[in-house]
């Protein structure tokens, strides 16, 4: 019932031995053990009490475990204080280094969620097919696919529209859009298509469990043989050439990974956090990665973060004077 991942376990395993190798005798590890082990036992505490309340337990219950538990652990947690200085201040260490990592990863989301904006579909149909059927637009590929984070099938990010509009639009005779919804069942390993345009925009929605590894590539290829099996989708290569001999288009992955521009007006506390939480991100497995992209037929399209703009940019215009020589 557990999930081996050879990267974590190697890094508790690395952090295990730099304890030992730290404090060499086990006397003088007693005060991190304890102070660990009741840091974790005021946590279970107050979320079994927040699990009463929500369960609608009644309150006199609740306030008598709470002062029965709370009397023991603090009672114990003053004596374990005593011993901060011995070695128990390794465990607060270790406890607030994995809490920031936390706080980052949650606040750099509060403040990014300012930033996305989704459009809906419907809107730019007609712009998006009007693109693929312009022949004086060279064809950026045959299947154009991107990821996208929109809950709802009706929408999509402005990102992904903007990325095949504007600049130099990408044009595509099939544009696909995909979304991976994480359930809370751990084996759900399923899909549904949606059919925007026929043979030309399509949503595929996979709903994995938290236990599927996201083999996204993978279950792509599935899930357009199982179109073609029952004649959803024309996946052959719309060049004469290719025709002739049968030959499946090709498939192109649009990955849109953000970077935080230097265009930014935030406090200070909110750019040392977006500022550690890119730190975080580029230490971790790439998006494309994540969702087990091949390397071949995968890019990478970067674009600025703009979360606060700068609302006043003071600039004075100066006009040349012959005679000043300004």
């Amino acid at each position: 019932g557990q999930i081996f991942i050879p990267g974590i376990n190697l890094l508790l395993w690395a952090g295990c031995v730099i304890v030992v190798l730290y404090f060499r005798e086990s006397a003088r590890m007693e005060a991190a053990y304890g102070l660990a082990i009741i840091t974790t036992m005021l946590m279970t505490t107050i979320l079994f009490a927040n699990y009463l309340v929500l369960n609608r337990v009644n309150k006199f219950l609740i306030y008598l475990f709470l002062a029965t538990y709370l009397t023991i652990e603090l009672n114990y947690l003053g004596s374990l204080l005593a011993k901060f200085t011995h070695g128990g201040y390794i465990s607060m260490l270790i406890g607030l280094l994995m809490f920031g990592v936390m706080y980052v990863w949650y606040r750099s989301r509060k403040i990014k969620n300012r930033y996305v904006e989704f459009v809906r579909v419907d809107e730019y149909i007609p712009k998006i097919e009007e693109l693929s059927n312009d022949t004086s637009v060279p064809k950026y590929a045959t299947h154009l696919v991107y990821l996208t984070s929109a809950n709802n099938h009706k929408e999509i990010e402005h990102k992904i529209t903007y990325s095949i509009l504007s600049g130099k639009p990408k044009r595509a005779d099939i544009y696909w859009f995909i979304h991976v919804d994480t359930t809370d069942d751990p084996y759900t390993s399923e899909y549904s298509v949606e059919h925007i345009i026929p043979n030309d925009i399509i949503r595929v929605e996979f709903r994995l469990g938290f236990r599927i590894a996201p083999r996204i590539n993978l279950m792509f290829k599935k899930v357009v043989e199982d179109l073609v099996a029952n004649r959803e989708v024309n996946i052959m290569s719309r060049y004469e050439s290719q025709q002739k001999q049968n030959m499946v288009g090709d498939f192109q992955f649009i990955v849109l990974e953000k970077f935080l521009s230097q265009d930014n007006e935030l406090p200070f506390i909110e750019r040392m956090v977006m500022k550690f939480y890119f730190w975080i991100k580029q230490l971790s497995a790439s998006e494309e990665k994540s969702f087990g992209l091949e390397q071949s037929n995968v890019l990478v399209e970067k674009f600025p973060l703009v979360v606060a703009p700068y609302r006043k940019l003071k600039l004075k215009r100066i006009f040349h004077n012959e005679e000043e020589g300004y």
